[in-house]
């Protein structure tokens, strides 16, 4: 161990002062925060809690900011190997910044951790935020609060245990490998929904087979038997053309609504007890924050597998591929009808919740009713035509949801056995061993 080398349990504050950690700042600019019109097309990313996901950061998602604006920005800018941290809104998410052509700045939802490599590395850093400890000390302080954050001055008073450099080294060699195998999972359930999503597209929206039917050419990539299943012509109806014998329908003949249960918030709990309750704030990490050991008499026990609508903020149709849980109010599932493929209902619906959260206005929270799903409608086809798409479409499906448990798990077997590798009670070795017997 080097002279400066620091071992042991530290707060953020002492390993700055220590000069462990040489930069400590968020995206707070204060009076200088961009505005709508400091942003365009082209520009410096500007990258929120949004755009972190997974350990990675999708920097073509961010907004750009203008280079003009951007340069009278006195701080904010990040630079390879600084460890990012969401604080604000969306807690807890962790990035390590990759090398990246140009530059990108943090907003206000964003700090940025900027180590001395020799002393505190990046991957093991990210990989402790990461960890069940620091994710509840992150949770302890936003319980003291009735805002969903943790300020800057919060951060700096908690503790991350330092092993020495060596044993870092081999941490984030482990921790990394699981994190590389949870970014493939991901990756791979991407390209498994733009597929599911180019398929119905191609089927019930352009309408590919029919027209080329029409034209009297052989459907592209598709068999005899399949292709035989389409029309070859179309019937005009109120809002176009449509493939003939297909109909309009409300979503309720593919579709069951379910309604989340107003569960009492006096019997929610941190400590395990009961089943886990899905609220909106967990829809997009599938990661409930709270167990409730009521049983509501309308409760609805969420399933992976299940299409989970939140309603109030934003209107996404989520895959729910996290543990069983009961359903809250404000959150809806739409259950398919037998026979109907889940991607197909999904597909149906993203579009129109899309429409809702567009063209809806309020003072403060948008809202999505009964109401407004009444209004929901389904191009119906003849029902072989549904067969032949859940063929298809229903593996995929399976396979997401399976590579989502994987992700899961993978991150348990992490949060298991990185305090057990930091205190030196595992070996690496044993780790290895352990996770592989795991998966």
């Amino acid at each position: 161990m080097s002279s400066d080398e620091l071992v042991g349990r530290f707060s953020i504050g002492d390993l700055i002062k220590a000069g462990v950690i040489s930069a400590h700042k968020d995206g707070n600019f204060g009076s200088l925060y961009p505005r709508i019109e400091d942003f365009s097309d082209e520009g410096i990313p500007l990258l929120t809690a949004k755009v972190v996901n997974g350990g990675r950061i999708d920097f073509g998602a961010a907004q750009k900011l203008k280079r003009e604006k951007a340069a009278r920005l006195p701080y904010g800018f990040i630079q390879a190997g600084d460890v990012l941290l969401s604080h604000n809104a969306t807690v807890g998410r962790v990035a390590v910044v990759p090398e990246f052509n140009g530059q990108a700045l943090i907003g206000t939802s964003l700090t940025y951790f900027r180590l001395d490599p020799s002393r505190l590395l990046p991957r093991y850093l990210a990989g402790f935020f990461e960890s069940r400890d620091f994710q509840n000390q992150l949770a302890g302080v936003m319980g003291l609060s009735t805002r969903n954050q943790v300020p800057i001055t919060a951060q700096r008073l908690l503790e991350v245990e330092v092993p020495p450099l060596r044993v870092q080294q081999l941490i984030s060699e482990f921790v990394g490998a699981l994190d590389d195998r949870i970014a493939l999972l991901r990756d791979t359930n991407a390209t498994l929904e733009a597929i599911a999503q180019a398929l119905f597209k191609s089927w019930f929206v352009d309408f590919d087979p029919v027209r080329a039917k029409s034209q009297g050419l052989a459907p592209a990539g598709m068999d005899e038997a399949t292709a035989a299943l389409f029309p070859d012509g179309f019937d005009e109806t109120r809002r176009g053309p449509a493939p003939r014998g297909w109909r309009e329908a409300s979503i309720y003949e593919v579709a069951q609504v379910v309604y989340g249960a107003p569960f009492a918030s006096s019997r929610f709990n941190s400590d395990g007890i009961g089943r886990p309750l899905v609220r909106i704030r967990d829809l997009r990490d599938e990661a409930p924050g709270v167990h409730t050991d009521e049983l509501h008499p309308k409760g609805y026990l969420l399933t992976p597998g299940d299409i989970v609508v939140g309603m109030d903020g934003e209107f996404r149709a989520y895959l729910w591929g996290g543990e069983q849980a009961w359903l809250n109010q404000r959150v809806c599932v739409f259950r398919p009808k037998g026979g109907v493929p889940a991607a197909f209902v999904r597909a149906t619906i993203e579009p129109q919740l899309a429409y809702i959260e567009a063209t809806e206005t309020a003072t403060t929270v948008i809202h999505l009713g009964k109401g407004d799903i009444d209004r929901f409608v389904a191009l119906v086809p003849p029902g072989d035509v549904l067969v032949a798409f859940g063929a298809v479409a229903d593996p995929l499906y399976a396979r997401i949801v399976a590579n989502k448990q994987a992700c899961r798990s993978l991150a348990a077997i992490r949060d298991t056995l990185l305090p057990r590798l930091i205190s030196g009670q595992l070996r690496l070795p044993e780790a290895e061993a352990i996770a592989k017997a795991a998966l």
